[in-house]
């Protein structure tokens, strides 16, 4: 039958389980976004607030009737490193919004249990937490392995576990000491590549994989030389590692967000306005006059963005950096 889709169709083109998933949702084998349509009428995912993930995008289907967008997610595992507040949690939880069982990794223990609590509180159907120190790669080995036996192995890796841009790093040529670079590498470089490099035989075996880096649109402005050469570094990684392990089924791509609203920016906005000598009010409005949106996002809307990229359903792209700032005025990137 034109535009239907068998088993082992399903299989080959989204992975391991997901041919399995998809052709049972009604019961019979259907178009992928017909899929969809079957199973994703309902408005909001889960409790968790995800409204647009699968019920508002839409597309067609094989025989081009009109349906919704499943990213296939749903039953995937993932880690999140730095997956404890910020960036890291609100991918957390839209991820989780999208069926996905979830293994939060940080380094303070008692910041993973307040965050694992708040995804299950808002239904999240499997979360894990794994205390590990990305500089430490027998942590991060070990913290890989405890995830693929809980959770029968892994198929996204999203990597934040970096200090922001705005965490006081010195920026100035005169200040800047080799072992204050070395930090920043150490944790957001070689960090990163350190959990891409466990988790890559995992993925490989298997035929099917999503590596997201968290990096920074520092890497597209020379206004901090150690937030713009790790941020370089990271995306420079990126395309090498999507280069090597996208043939096996692994893509891996880079995420540049630009100032986002977390739990730390009403800090950061007091710290700006106290510098400038002036309100909190007019320091925010010009931190929102640097985007084309004309405010800052939000660490949930970057992870809309992230969310996506870990799906099967961004397959084209691969070892490419996507921005995720709101916009940057006066500046085209091609």
């Amino acid at each position: 039958m034109p535009g239907v889709l068998g088993r082992a169709q399903l299989h080959g083109q989204f992975g391991p389980g997901l041919g399995e998933l998809v052709a049972q949702s009604s019961g019979e084998h259907v178009g992928v976004a017909g899929a969809a349509r079957v199973e994703h009428e309902e408005n909001g995912i889960n409790g968790l607030g995800h409204t647009a993930h699968r019920s508002q995008v839409r597309g067609t289907d094989r025989c081009g009737t009109l349906g919704r967008m499943d990213l296939h997610l749903a039953g995937r595992r993932a880690i999140v490193t730095g997956g404890s507040r910020g960036i890291g949690l609100a991918t957390a939880r839209a991820l989780s919004a999208e069926g996905v069982r979830v293994a939060l990794v940080a380094r303070d223990p008692d910041r993973l249990a307040d965050a694992a609590g708040s995804l299950r509180g808002s239904g999240a159907p499997d979360v894990l937490t794994v205390t590990a120190d990305s500089d430490d790669d027998a942590a991060v080995r070990a913290a890989v392995d405890t995830v693929a036996d809980r959770f029968g192995g892994v198929d996204v890796l999203v990597n934040a576990a970096a200090r922001p841009a705005s965490s006081g790093v010195p920026t100035g040529l005169g200040s800047i000491t080799d072992d204050v670079v070395r930090a920043e590498l150490e944790t957001k470089l070689l960090g990163y590549l350190r959990f891409a490099r466990a988790v890559a035989p995992l993925m490989t075996a298997q035929g099917w994989g999503r590596i997201v880096n968290v990096s920074g649109l520092n890497a597209r402005k020379s206004t901090s030389l150690v937030g713009s050469v790790r941020n370089v570094a990271v995306a420079s990684m990126t395309a090498a590692l999507a280069e090597e392990l996208g043939p096996h089924g692994v893509n891996v791509t880079v995420v540049h967000p630009g100032l986002t609203e977390t739990e730390r920016t009403a800090g950061l906005v007091q710290e700006r306005a106290d510098a400038l000598g002036t309100d909190p009010a007019t320091a925010r409005a010009a931190l929102d006059a640097t985007t084309t949106i004309g405010r800052i996002t939000t660490a949930a809307e970057v992870a809309d963005v992230i969310t996506f990229l870990c799906s099967p359903r961004s397959v084209a792209i691969n070892g490419d950096a996507v921005a995720a700032g709101g916009g940057t005025p006066g500046v085209t990137h091609y």
